[in-house]
């Protein structure tokens, strides 16, 4: 079943931008590889179990994220867009509901701007989010930033 990307206003977004010291072959592949994913997504603390990663188009990401101090977070999404090297999209299965955005640009052979965008349905369900989300998606970025330096090109 195919999914389209949802179309927003900005109170419907959550939009978080970083330009990464990569090439942007090397910056997807972090995305796209569960064994790099792993080790960097979520925020400062967090580990991850994947039960199912099939990166497709309209293949699932199932996963647990296990807090640092207390509580498992399981997370169902389904691939809806894969554009290699530039384009990554998802939709959430598991509350809260939102679809997200990963685009890559190479800026120069070795950077990369990254634009990580949280897509709701509605401005009361983003406002929710993005009370904290921000912070997290800048800790999530920064754990990102430490797989890279761990990745051979």
């Amino acid at each position: 079943m195919a999914t389209e990307i949802i179309n927003t206003t900005p109170d419907c977004e959550i939009v978080s931008s970083r330009i990464f010291d990569t090439g942007i072959n090397k910056l997807f592949r972090a995305w796209s590889d569960p064994n790099h994913l792993k080790n960097w997504w979520g925020p400062k603390g967090f580990t991850n179990t994947f039960n199912e990663f099939d990166f497709r188009v309209g293949g699932r990401w199932s996963f647990i994220m296990h807090a640092p101090d207390k509580g498992n977070f399981n997370n169902e999404c389904e691939f809806i867009k894969i554009d290699e090297p530039y384009l990554i999209a998802w939709k959430r299965y598991s509350k809260p509901l939102f679809q997200v955005v990963a685009s890559f640009e190479e800026m120069s052979p070795d950077k990369t701007k990254l634009v990580f965008k949280m897509l709701f349905d509605t401005a009361e369900e983003c406002r929710k989010i993005k009370a904290f989300a921000v912070d997290k998606n800048e800790e999530n970025f920064d754990r990102l930033e430490i797989e890279l330096t761990k990745m051979t090109n």
